[in-house]
């Protein structure tokens, strides 16, 4: 799954990989894999990745489609 979140924020602001890499202390090609969804990242990471956006984690790495419900309520009775 290729994270277009992370990659709208990155050129949004005109940042490049190796510049969020260096940022965050890992290799342009680790990064490059994260954004591309080829390689998984510990939640310390996700937390590094988001302040160099000044963002939380949540709103750059969970998929809101995991996390809204399309059920509809039961009723109390």
């Amino acid at each position: 799954m290729e994270l277009e979140r992370l990659k709208k924020e990155r050129n949004s602001r005109g940042l490049s990989c190796q510049q969020v890499a260096d940022k965050v202390n890992i290799s342009k090609e680790y990064y490059w894999m994260i954004e591309n969804g080829k390689r998984r990242l510990t939640y310390e990471l996700a937390v590094k990745i988001a302040s160099v956006f000044k963002k939380k984690p949540d709103s750059i790495f969970l998929d809101s489609e995991l996390t809204t419900s399309k059920q509809k309520p039961k009723e109390v009775s």
